[in-house]
């Protein structure tokens, strides 16, 4: 999976317990059109076989012993050595054509960053589905139509140059720091959205909260950062 010389491109992905799921987002790398790769796994002292996992399909792997989704994407970030950095998660699975996609989209000098629709990855209801596309699609387009993008972590695309003038993820924060991130990154440059890079992401979640819980917790956080500066801390794992 790697490239055998300097990769393009470090796809990053932080983990933490993922062997259920982690095979997903490994064979949608493997499949991927666009080959000047590298994948970087930064894992949070997981107890079960991820990092194994990880190692069998040719992952760079990195153990990061503190907290944080934020700390653990900026530890990749450091160690990349492609120019241009994909944030995906464990869970994820990236379609063929997304690193394409990326490359193609960061051709031109003046993009800084770049997100791409997050669909169901297991078979689920018209109504999840339709809730997918209007906070992933809709919902996003608007943001950076509107100058305040609110890009995700899980699919996610920044310049490392520009990643490293806003300093990376604030460590600070244990949620909504892709969105504090994305605000910083419209000084840079331009944000971009990329219809052709999709990645399919397990809808486990939102099985585990409900519907409404889910995107209720995620509208009234991003308020709770608008108005307070600090968004919630607690957002345990589901396994």
């Amino acid at each position: 999976m790697p490239s055998n010389t300097s990769p393009s491109i470090s796809v990053i992905i932080p983990t933490y317990n993922e062997e259920k799921y982690i095979r997903n987002v490994f064979d949608g790398l493997r499949d991927q059109t666009f080959r000047s790769f590298e994948t970087i796994i930064v894992d949070w002292n997981s107890k079960d076989s991820t990092r194994e996992i990880a190692k069998q399909y040719g992952a760079r792997v990195l153990v990061e012993k503190g907290k944080g989704i934020g700390r653990a994407r900026n530890r990749g970030a450091e160690a990349a050595r492609g120019n241009l950095l994909v944030f995906l998660d464990a869970d994820t699975r990236p379609q063929s054509g997304l690193l394409k996609a990326y490359a193609a989209a960061f051709a031109s000098g003046r993009i800084v960053a770049a997100t791409g629709p997050i669909l169901p990855l297991e078979k689920t209801s018209k109504r999840i589905r339709a809730g997918y596309k209007f906070v992933s699609v809709l919902f996003v387009k608007v943001s950076i139509l509107m100058g305040q993008p609110s890009i995700v972590g899980s699919n996610f695309a920044v310049r490392k140059d520009a990643f490293r003038k806003v300093g990376g993820f604030d460590e600070r924060y244990m949620t909504h720091e892709d969105y504090d991130l994305s605000l910083r990154l419209k000084k840079a440059g331009r944000i971009v959205y990329v219809n052709d890079a999709v990645v399919h992401a397990s809808i486990r979640r939102v099985k585990a909260w409900g519907v409404f819980g889910y995107f209720t917790y995620h509208t009234g956080n991003m308020f709770r950062y608008h108005l307070l500066r600090k968004p919630k801390e607690e957002y345990d794992p589901i396994r």
